[in-house]
């Protein structure tokens, strides 16, 4: 009877056994054509079931089960948001290689983005209906300073043509400022306490240069990130909502790593009161020493870097830094 061979175990197996069972539960997961098909889909974009299933033309029960086995298997992140639940391509090696290998040239897959796209424009037919009856409101405010694009250009010049790694806006909205700064982010996220704002974003980031952005339902108190996770951080037109503008810079530092920047768009001091009665600002302007002294309070460095004069509402840009690292973070 003949020995057994015996093989030389692979020493990188050995090394991260964690791995190898990862590598092997995403295997059995994709090795099934919807399931492939899935992660295909979610590499365009993130989609609720609902969505889901009117690309693939299966109903909600088996596309669930599907879904479930995916992000078990690490392949595909489950996000709660409300009521919904989107899903997207999980952020590791193992899912990016899966989409790498699958191409683009099989006539299912061309069959699925085709069905994608139908989605998406539904998408964003709904996403300007909600805008249309809400422009005036944006218009309204916009009227009473200078043009944003001025305020863009001042941000843009503030970065310098410089990468930004890993960018937090916090009250996204439109997602126009994911639009200005993502293409030079490793990883953009964008966080709003409105779906339908939400939903508009996402309808305006659907091209595949903001693959790397990802929007998420939640608040500028209690940002559901890891401690020093971002490089920079934008407030843009949001603090002027805050009842407690301190708990939001030291929840902001909170997730900056050392040497990360806070760029802080708002309005300078002003006696506009129907800002306040008809649009929920809570305060009306900010004066450059307030915001200094919440820095500090906050573990930040603070300089008012451009101010933007209007008639009558004057736009000021902050420039923070985290300067430590406070012994409760």
């Amino acid at each position: 009877m003949a020995s057994p061979v015996h093989r030389p175990a692979d020493p990188d197996i050995e090394a991260s056994p964690a791995s190898y069972r990862a590598l092997l539960d995403a295997l059995r997961a994709a090795a099934e054509p919807t399931r492939l098909r899935l992660l295909g889909i979610l590499a365009q974009c993130e989609l609720t079931v609902t969505e889901i299933t009117q690309v693939v033309g299966q109903s909600q029960p088996r596309v669930s089960r599907h879904l479930r086995l995916l992000c078990e298997a690490g392949l595909l992140d489950r996000v709660p948001e409300g009521s919904w639940v989107f899903y997207r391509l999980a952020d590791n090696r193992i899912a990016r290689t899966f989409i790498e290998l699958l191409g683009t040239d099989d006539p299912i897959l061309a069959d699925d983005r085709t069905r994608l796209e139908t989605v998406q424009r539904g998408r964003q037919e709904a996403a300007d209906d909600y805008f249309e009856a809400h422009a005036h409101e944006w218009n309204d405010i916009r009227s009473l300073h200078v043009p944003e694009e001025q305020v863009e250009q001042a941000l843009l010049a503030l970065l310098d043509d410089q990468p930004v790694g890993d960018l937090l806006d916090i009250g996204t909205g439109t997602g126009r400022i994911l639009t200005l700064l993502a293409p030079r982010a490793t990883r953009a996220v964008g966080i709003d306490r409105s779906h339908e704002m939400l939903a508009y974003a996402r309808a305006a980031l659907v091209s595949p240069e903001f693959r790397h952005v990802q929007l998420r339902h939640g608040d500028m108190y209690r940002l559901a990130l890891t401690p020093r996770s971002m490089d920079l951080v934008v407030l843009h037109q949001v603090l002027h909502f805050a009842d407690d503008p301190v708990a939001v810079m030291r929840e902001v530092a909170r997730v900056l790593r050392p040497g990360g920047r806070l760029l802080l768009v708002d309005f300078a001091p002003h006696a506009e009161e129907s800002l306040r009665a008809q649009h929920a600002h809570r305060r009306l302007g900010f004066a450059s020493e307030d915001v200094a002294h919440w820095c500090v309070a906050a573990g930040l460095s603070a300089r008012e870097a451009t101010r933007l004069r209007g008639a009558p509402l004057t736009v000021v840009i902050w420039d923070c830094s985290l300067q430590h690292v406070t012994a409760s973070a």
